[in-house]
């Protein structure tokens, strides 16, 4: 228990301070496992899934489950969507608010009918969130009788997708990162100077946890946003890489966005760009105002340019084949807050985007 007078007023005021900037960096960006403990992957017994552990775990759109004796099928394969730091698949159970606002029934609009939106653990590290992804997967293929899905993954959920491509290649077919800060953040090194003491961390997780409660139910003592935070660092971030390195047998693709009226320049270039994002080359984002601080953060100061996305580098969500980059912002990318449009005259269509993207996976053959 940490008691009200273990802090003296300013470092908990700073460590207060900090926690908004945190949330807006993670609400996409995420992270995974420390650099302490990146390279050991947890152990699972045969069968064992988080539920098992105490970890509820509930698939979304539950169905009748395929016939255990039959061919397991192939393409097209399920698409999966696989939500970043704060993410959800219903806020707090408000029946209207999802992470990927309207994406699901866009996409079955569309003819995919597919389409999965699995919840994990809003404020942890990418290899536990992994683990209950990989639980998600599991009964996604038995409920279709698939052999193999497709992982779309937006900021650290395309950690999170890497993490279940590397450990369990043989559920996926591809990996898609959606601005993922898969090399990390010089906003986690800023917030982590801020929270250096060690009881500053400790509040800090044990506010994500108060707050976390009604988001997720299964908020409890493993849930660390300092965790994320670390992983989201140089270090952490290569040592993340390093641990779970991509599968041969797994196709990986890659796209970002960019905002505060950058083009993007040699940053977003992509061999072969694919129609559907190189029509947005001449758009313009301005950035959200919720954004502005760590778009300050990344880009690298006055005088100083580094394309981004306002959470995210470029050059930092560049993995696999790189598709290109669209005009938005972190938020704008997957159509937060509520559907809100991008900034005045940016004609980006987060919808359509993903309608494309699905498209483009099909057009390869998943």
């Amino acid at each position: 228990m940490i008691h009200s007078g273990a802090l003296q007023p300013a470092p908990l005021v700073a460590a207060l301070a900090a926690l908004p900037v945190a949330a807006l960096l993670l609400a996409a960006c995420g992270g995974g496992a420390t650099p302490a403990d990146a390279g050991d992957p947890i152990e699972r017994d045969a069968g064992q899934t988080p539920a098992d552990a105490g970890r509820p775990i509930t698939l979304p759109d539950a169905g009748p489950t395929a016939d255990a004796g039959a061919p397991r099928l192939g393409p097209p394969y399920p698409i999966v969507l696989c939500h970043g730091f704060f993410g959800f698949d219903d806020f707090a159970g408000a029946g209207f608010l999802d992470y990927f606002y309207d994406v699901r029934a866009t996409l079955a609009a569309d003819g995919e009918a597919q389409v999965f939106t699995p919840e994990v653990d809003p404020f942890n590290d990418s290899a536990t969130r992994g683990e209950e992804l990989i639980a998600h997967v599991e009964a996604i293929l038995q409920m279709t009788g698939h052999e193999r899905v497709n992982l779309i993954g937006h900021s650290q959920g395309g950690l999170d997708a890497r993490y279940v491509a590397s450990v369990r290649p043989d559920l996926v077919a591809s990996v898609t990162t959606y601005a993922t800060p898969h090399r990390g953040s010089p906003v986690a090194d800023v917030v982590l100077g801020i929270l250096e003491d060690s009881r500053l961390r400790a509040l800090a997780d044990a506010l994500v946890r108060l707050i976390g409660a009604p988001i997720w139910d299964a908020a409890g003592e493993e849930t660390s946003v300092v965790r994320a935070l670390e992983q989201l660092s140089s270090p952490g971030a290569d040592a993340f890489n390093a641990a779970y390195p991509d599968a041969p047998s797994v196709a990986y693709y890659s796209l970002t966005g960019r905002t505060d009226l950058s083009g993007g320049g040699a940053a977003c270039d992509a061999t072969a760009s694919p129609s559907f994002i190189a029509r947005y080359a001449r758009e313009l984002d301005p950035v959200d105002p919720l954004l502005d601080l760590s778009e300050q953060i990344v880009d690298g100061g006055l005088g100083s340019s580094d394309p981004n996305d306002g959470l995210v580098r470029v050059r930092d969500a560049r993995w696999g084949r790189f598709l290109g980059c669209v005009p938005a912002d972190h938020l704008d990318e997957v159509g937060q807050l509520l559907g809100d449009r991008p900034g005045f005259g940016n004609e980006f269509d987060y919808r359509q985007l993903f309608v494309d993207l699905v498209r483009f996976l099909r057009s390869e053959g998943y």
